[in-house]
């Protein structure tokens, strides 16, 4: 028997490529996707509590749907030690609670072409630190001036007048917090796996921390004032690409270099921006166009070899 077909699916080249884009092309829809669902459940941009709300029970269903699954495949759902409750908990709390208050706060003090591009600075920010902690993830010359041309593209964003954006503490800076908080769990979910069937923690970290976006969202008096069947669609497509998209993510990362993996995420941006554009009718920027470039230029050097 060949060792290709000894490998694992998700370590297979092709099936890396494939893997990875379809998680990417998923998240790039979430932008124009959250904002639309903002609309139409009438959550405006002042009600931080209604979209803790509007994010928890995404993230909760999320996680349900994995843990579902999981439980007909026959998976394993308890952790190897006990003591590795601590590091799901963690876990679900860096890349679900926290993560997602920042990115939906973010996003809707910004556009979505302007945050989805901002927020590829957690994919490089990952592939850089995934060189400090894995043995398997080595800094190369390739790998710095990959990233240093992305982060170059997102540093472009906050050229030029007013009208076209500038860097705000509540759209910018909670959508960069918000990709600190995804290359940090990028890190913590190669521990993940050796602590429980990462698709089963896949599932606790968006069932436990979509519960933990609920409940302050809830105390803090958070409410979906408009219920409609439209914005039932829209919560259920983001249900599909948080379950999806994460499933599919971290599984790659546990068994494959986590820059190899993560760069990928770099066409978010891209997905990102073309489709906030066009669902949301939000005007296009040349600098828009010229970060995104620079993005795919920083996934094309990471991974085109030696």
């Amino acid at each position: 028997m060949s060792t290709t077909e000894n490998t694992s699916i998700f370590q297979r080249p092709t099936w890396v490529v494939i893997f990875a884009l379809t998680a990417a092309i998923a998240w790039g829809w979430a932008y124009p996707l959250i904002k639309l669902g903002f609309a139409e459940f009438g959550v405006t941009q002042a009600m931080t509590s209604s979209k803790m709300l509007f994010a928890g029970i995404r993230f909760s269903l999320s996680g349900l749907i994995l843990l579902s699954i999981a439980g007909c495949t026959k998976r394993k759902f308890a952790p190897t030690k006990p003591k590795n409750w601590g590091y799901i908990l963690l876990f679900a709390l860096l890349n679900t609670t926290l993560h997602y208050t920042f990115f939906y706060i973010g996003l809707s003090f910004s556009e979505g072409a302007r945050a989805a591009i901002l927020n590829s600075l957690g994919t490089f920010l990952l592939v850089l630190l995934a060189c400090l902690f894995f043995k398997t993830d080595r800094l190369t010359l390739r790998k710095i001036l990959g990233c240093a041309i992305g982060i170059t593209g997102i540093l472009i964003l906050n050229v030029g007048s007013a009208e076209s954006g500038r860097f705000t503490l509540m759209g910018d800076g909670m959508i960069v917090l918000n990709a600190l908080c995804s290359a940090f769990a990028g890190l913590m979910t190669r521990g993940l796996s050796r602590r429980v069937d990462v698709f089963v923690g896949t599932g606790y970290s968006l069932g436990i921390g979509g519960v933990l976006l609920i409940i302050p969202g809830l105390l803090m008096g958070g409410t979906l004032p408009h219920i409609t069947a439209m914005g039932c669609l829209i919560l259920a497509l983001l249900i599909c690409i948080s379950a999806l998209g994460f499933a599919l993510y971290n599984k790659l990362l546990s068994c494959n270099p986590v820059g190899k993996v993560a760069i990928f995420n770099s066409l978010i941006p891209v997905v990102g921006a073309i489709t906030s554009c066009l669902c949301l009718g939000e005007p296009f920027y040349a600098k828009y166009l010229i970060a995104a470039l620079l993005a795919m230029a920083g996934i094309y050097i990471i991974n085109k070899g030696k």
